[in-house]
Parts: C-alpha cells; sequence; structure tokens
C-alpha cells in the first residue's frame, strides 16, 4: 500500500468519526462560576458572546454535547492535515 492509498483510508475513516458525531454537539463551553446558581453554555453568536442558562435537568447531555465538539474540531483539524498532505502528493 503506497503512501496514498493509506492516506485516503484515513481521510475515509477520519469523514465516518466526523459523520458520526454530526448529529449532537453544541458549539461553547460550559460553566459555573462562583457567583452563579446554575450552569451557562457561553458561545458565540453573529459576532458576539452570548450566554444561555442551562437547567439542571440538562446538563449531563450538555455537557457530553460540548465535550462532542472539542472531539469534532480535533478531527476536523486531523482531517485537514490529511487533506493537505494528499494535496502535496497529487502535485508530484
Amino acid at each position: 500500500m503506497n503512501r496514498s492509498d493509506i492516506l485516503k483510508k484515513r481521510q475515509a475513516n477520519l469523514k465516518e468519526d466526523i459523520s458520526a458525531i454530526l448529529d449532537s454537539f453544541l458549539i461553547g463551553s460550559i460553566a459555573r462560576s462562583p457567583s452563579m446558581s446554575s450552569h451557562c453554555l457561553t458561545t458565540k453568536a453573529d459576532g458576539k458572546t452570548v450566554t444561555f442558562s442551562v437547567k439542571k435537568s440538562i446538563l449531563p447531555k450538555a455537557l457530553e454535547m460540548s465535550e462532542r465538539y472539542k472531539k469534532l474540531w480535533k478531527l476536523l483539524l486531523t482531517l485537514s492535515k490529511v487533506n493537505w498532505d494528499i494535496l502535496k502528493l497529487e502535485d508530484k
């Protein structure tokens, strides 16, 4: 198996991993400051930072979805690197 085949297989695997995450993620951070009584989701909307209150009943799911976004971001960065390597190989 040559380098191009290995990279394309890696690319296909990353696409599958990314697809599996796309149905359920939240962009933003969930935190609770000492002055707040509940948790909040902080994210960007229309170029501005916005904060949403997270009810205790949905906190575990919201935390999981936020973690899924972090994993998704890492996978996208890895896929970008693989795509770059494939592009460089095609130029030879």
